[in-house]
């Protein structure tokens, strides 16, 4: 019988599930869109959006697998699951959420994680777990006296499923600090102490889930997560399911981005580039989180909390000005068409700058975000230009993080790339070498990202190997990829544009300082 695994994502714009075999051939597919929501100011997602949105990818993946195989899905030999790292899920004794889902996109905790960071001397990005739960404490949340336990979405799916309470820990370093094989002892130390000060009586031992290695046991399939699934009631239960882990470490694992010298960069709605480290970085730095690779290896990663959205935005306007033409045009072919005329582009985006802030973004100091297009007077407005600009601007902020990491002297041979905005030929490629000033590779599977890799970090699992890198060398040995350095003019016109990008954020930031003053 025919080995399957099984990889689900929980994304920023999509739930994805992809089932392949044992040669990581893609078997079937399924996904179901969906959109962060404001509440109470705060972004989240609704936990039952979550289950129907997974019970609704799978399905269509369960549809598709039994009209190519003539037979109902109904065995699995190992899955996994992985989802949008960091944010906030806090739960009291009972398992009853305090609170709505705070995702990775909020920037309300900048107090605690200015505090945890000098309190630790490592950087706590408002993002993590505990940045969310301290600034809770800090503002007197009447619900942070109550936390029973605290996880991250792969967490909550995953104790869904099986009745763990773990995670991957790839997904625990965006939680807590992360020293060896789990979460740094003195750090510990120092939190609880603070946790004394306010009144919390419990450690933070208890509230976190326990942090798992790849390959190590994490649970099966019961037949309450199997139901809750597929309430069809064909999928069995008994299947294994490998530690559960957030988007970087599957993003690592889907471009073979595990080893020293080694980055793999995921560029969807947000974007992270992570660096594989020799050795522990010299400093600190607000824009760098540290965290570790699905088997523990720190590594060094450049987040930005926005990318492809507004690209995707004005690509809406072209498509509604086109059908407002009388024509039309799928998704993809504009999609493409529009990035491969950013080839024929002047230097520097012919005086054209933009920020695809649609919230805030650390890095480049801006704390609410304001899309925000300008121009030069004598500048060229054409859609080349306009379209490299857009490509120029995403990249902006990656490129801020990727300075400090040059200067630290983190080696980077080469960059492995992922995510929808590969899925152009050439164009995502070129402009991300010339930003990263590096190599970049995408494979085959770049569109499929993370809930592929969760399905191969799964079928790991499945095989109870120990050779975690060994593993990955020998399955991507043969995976047809193309590379592409950026050539000298691309990297000229790239640097010419961000020195006109980073003179331009002193806009940026009046634009969403008075913007966001004038809706309140």
């Amino acid at each position: 019988m025919m080995k399957k695994f099984l990889g689900i994502e929980l994304g920023s714009t999509r739930i994805k599930s992809v089932l392949m075999d044992e040669t990581t051939a893609v078997i079937a597919q399924g996904s179901y869109e969906w959109e962060n929501r404001l509440v109470d100011g705060l972004w989240s997602y609704s936990l039952e959006e979550v289950a129907a949105g997974l019970r609704a990818s799978y399905a269509a993946l369960a549809s598709a697998y039994e009209e190519a195989c003539g037979e109902p899905l109904t065995e699995i030999s190992a899955m996994g699951v992985s989802a949008m790292m960091h944010g906030y899920l806090a739960f009291d004794e009972n398992g009853e959420l305090l609170v709505p889902f705070r995702t990775w996109r909020n920037t309300n905790t900048e107090q605690a994680a200015e505090e945890l960071t000098e309190l630790f001397s490592f950087n706590v990005p408002m993002r993590w777990s505990i940045a969310h739960y301290y600034q809770a404490i800090l503002n007197g949340e009447p619900h942070a006296e109550r936390v029973a336990y605290l996880t991250t979405l792969a967490g909550y799916v995953h104790e869904k499923l099986t009745g763990r309470r773990v995670l991957g820990i790839g997904d625990a370093s965006g939680m807590f600090p992360i020293n060896g094989r789990g979460y740094d002892e003195g750090m510990l130390t120092r939190f609880n102490a603070l946790l004394q000060e306010k009144g919390i009586r419990k450690s933070l031992e208890e509230l976190l889930p326990t942090a798992l290695l790849a390959g190590e046991e994490a649970g099966v399939l019961t037949e309450a997560g199997a139901e809750w699934l597929d309430p069809s009631g064909n999928l069995k239960a008994g299947c294994v399911l490998c530690p559960p882990e957030g988007d970087a470490g599957t993003g690592m694992v889907a471009t073979n981005s595990v080893t020293p010298g080694t980055a793999n960069v995921s560029a969807g709605t947000s974007a992270f580039l992570m660096a594989v480290l020799e050795k522990n970085l010299n400093g600190y730095y607000k824009e760098i989180d540290v965290v570790t690779t699905p088997h523990g290896m720190p590594v060094a990663m450049v987040h930005v909390n926005n990318f492809t959205s507004e690209m995707t935005a004005w690509t809406n306007l072209f498509e509604e000005v086109i059908s407002l033409g009388g024509g039309s045009i799928s998704r993809g072919k504009l999609f493409d068409a529009l990035y491969a005329k950013s080839l024929e582009s002047d230097e520097s985006c012919g005086g054209l700058v933009g920020y695809n802030f649609l919230s805030g973004e650390p890095i480049a100091g801006v704390a609410n975000g304001v899309p925000l297009l300008a121009r030069t007077p004598d500048g060229r407005l054409n859609l080349a230009n306009f379209m490299k600009m857009q490509i120029y601007s995403a990249l902006g902020s990656l490129a801020m993080g990727c300075d400090i990491l040059e200067k630290e002297q983190v080696r980077i041979d080469s960059v492995c790339g992922h995510g929808g905005f590969f899925k152009a030929p050439v164009v995502g490629q070129r402009a991300m070498s010339a930003a990263v000033k590096a190599p970049v590779t995408v494979m085959q599977n770049a569109g499929e990202g993370g809930a592929w890799g969760v399905a191969v970090l799964a079928m790991f699992a499945y095989g109870r190997g120990s050779d975690f890198e060994g593993f990955l060398e020998n399955l991507f040995a043969a995976a047809p990829k193309s590379t592409i350095s950026a050539d000298q003019a691309e990297i000229q016109s790239f640097r010419a544009f961000m020195d006109v990008y980073r003179k331009g954020l002193a806009i940026e930031k009046n634009a969403s300082e008075v913007l966001t003053c004038s809706k309140n």
